[in-house]
């Protein structure tokens, strides 16, 4: 079925539908694989969860290199501005992630100044942020973006009010995070003592007297053994069962080990990953912690460069086999081959190897401390690529998002 012949949001079923679904609708595996697609269907992340700052140090933009990217809550490829990369193209499956990068695009170009950025996308929950879209974001947003951000929720207000009420708390994830801040209230626990620790010690204290004895309580274990439990972490049952498998104790000890990093190896006031887990939010003070397009020494670059990006509904295999060869230099693939089949690999890695320059960067993360291609990937393919293990794994203990298993950077050989 051809995209032109149906709208974003049908496009993004199907889509869901050729990524995810592995089994039989009748199988157990085949009814979560549908559930998760059922539930990605609308807005999944508010904010992207891989650390902009560790990408950008792994992919070593310059000015002349176009990056791949999916898009995702559209946070990173933003801050990749701040490198004055020559070329973006930011593909996401989902048809909510590329309205909301045209809302930040859009908005970082035509409102009046930093402080109407800041007011929408770092504090979030402002009246006056409706007005702003109304008089300087609407007239400029192409026709599905503003269809989506001025069509309804279910409970019948427009999607863009959301920026009035606290965008962060909506979306899949932002509503797994309130679920998962009432399940601590119901062990007599407050999520927010974390972010408002002055100290990694006072960090480590509350961890390890509050949050820590959760994880032994029956009802957490009986919650995380169903894979749908998860899906308002964007794991879908593929990636489940990889979590279940990387650790001695399955899923439950490795969600408290990915917690206990982000609870415990970062300074709060330097970590906006913690604050949007344990207050709902970016810090609100003066210099909180902020993705780096929302800094306000980077807003005329931001502003000034912002035409570079173009945002595409699809797939990033789609659009590679669509591209010229060596037209790329860097490539984002976030979390997305942990969905993928062993064909559906081997097709990416094929596009990736001919589109790619000499010298081209290829960064991803999984959900499992696991290299994931060898094995799967033809070795004949993989050979043009040199992994750089010691630098991935020291790359990702620096990822402040601490929610995955392991970073990976392949560069492709020179020719």
């Amino acid at each position: 079925m051809s995209d032109i012949a149906v709208g974003p949001k049908q496009t993004t079923a199907i889509n869901l539908e050729k990524a995810v679904h592995r089994h039989s609708a009748l199988s157990s595996n085949g009814i979560f694989e549908r559930l998760f697609t059922r539930a990605f269907r609308d807005l999944v992340y508010p904010q992207i969860w891989e650390d902009p700052v560790v990408d950008m140090t792994a992919l070593e933009i310059g000015p002349r290199d176009h990056i791949v990217a999916i898009a995702s809550g559209g946070c990173n490829v933003l801050s990749y501005l701040t490198a004055s990369p020559a070329r973006i193209t930011a593909i996401d499956l989902n048809h909510a992630h590329i309205a909301l990068l045209h809302l930040k695009l859009a908005a970082a170009a035509h409102l009046p100044g930093h402080a109407e950025f800041s007011d929408f996308f770092k504090h979030a929950r402002r009246a006056s942020n409706i007005a702003l879209f109304d008089e300087h974001i609407a007239p400029h947003l192409d026709a599905s973006a503003l269809r989506y951000w001025c069509g309804r929720d279910v409970r019948g207000r427009r999607r863009i009010e959301a920026f009035a009420r606290g965008f962060y708390r909506t979306g899949l994830l932002g509503r797994f995070i309130g679920a998962s801040h009432l399940f601590a209230r119901l062990h007599r626990v407050d999520l927010g003592a974390v972010a408002r620790a002055g100290s990694l010690e006072e960090q480590r204290r509350v961890f390890d007297e509050k949050l820590a004895p959760i994880f032994d309580g029956a009802l957490l274990k009986q919650i995380v053994r169903v894979p749908a439990a998860l899906f308002g972490l964007g794991i879908p049952p593929r990636q489940y069962e990889a979590l279940a498998s990387d650790g001695p104790d399955g899923i439950l000890t490795v969600l408290r080990a990915r917690l206990e990093k982000l609870a415990c190896d970062f300074p709060v006031k330097d970590n906006y990953f913690a604050w949007q887990a344990f207050a709902r939010g970016y810090d609100a003070s003066e210099h909180g912690s902020v993705p780096p397009y929302l800094e306000a020494q980077h807003f005329e670059q931001v502003r000034k460069t912002a035409g570079c990006i173009e945002p595409l509904q699809g797939s990033v295999t789609e659009f590679l086999a669509r591209s010229p060869a060596e037209s790329a230099d860097c490539y984002v693939l976030l979390d997305a081959q942990d969905w993928m089949s062993d064909a559906d690999l081997t097709s990416l890695w094929y596009e990736i190897e001919r589109t790619s320059r000499p010298g081209a960067r290829i960064i991803f993360r999984t959900a499992a401390d696991e290299r994931l291609l060898p094995g799967r990937v033809p070795d004949t393919l993989l050979q043009s690529f040199v992994y750089e293990e010691e630098r991935s794994r020291e790359l990702h203990a620096r990822d402040r998002s601490s929610i995955y298993g392991a970073f990976h950077l392949y560069r492709r050989r020179a020719a």
